[in-house]
């Protein structure tokens, strides 16, 4: 399924989140590490602070897996929308905001 989602990100995190989807290893997580890191280059931060991505996940329950290993440490307020085709949110790319905490 694809979603469209939309969370807080915990800026006391910022910056460690940066450097786990820079160094490797969320992407070297399975099933979904490289998944979790393409999703969060597509990312935009909205003017109220809302980050908003999309994510190809096949959990059972929307991103289940996601959030247990990755998602709930960095973001609050997850919510998931079903969707047909991909989205290209506006606002500032959330990497580069991670840059910058």
């Amino acid at each position: 399924m694809l979603y469209a989602v939309s969370a807080k990100l915990v800026a006391d995190r910022a910056a460690e989140f940066n450097k786990r989807l820079t160094d490797g290893s969320i992407a070297a997580q399975r099933p979904d590490g490289a998944e979790i890191v393409a999703a969060m280059e597509r990312a935009r931060v909205t003017p109220d602070g809302a980050v908003r991505w999309t994510e190809t996940c096949f959990c059972a329950t929307p991103l289940r897996h996601e959030r247990a290993t990755v998602l709930d440490r960095y973001f609050t307020e997850i919510e998931t929308k079903v969707i047909d085709k991909p989205v290209t949110f506006d606002g500032a790319p959330l990497m580069d905001q991670l840059l910058t905490r």
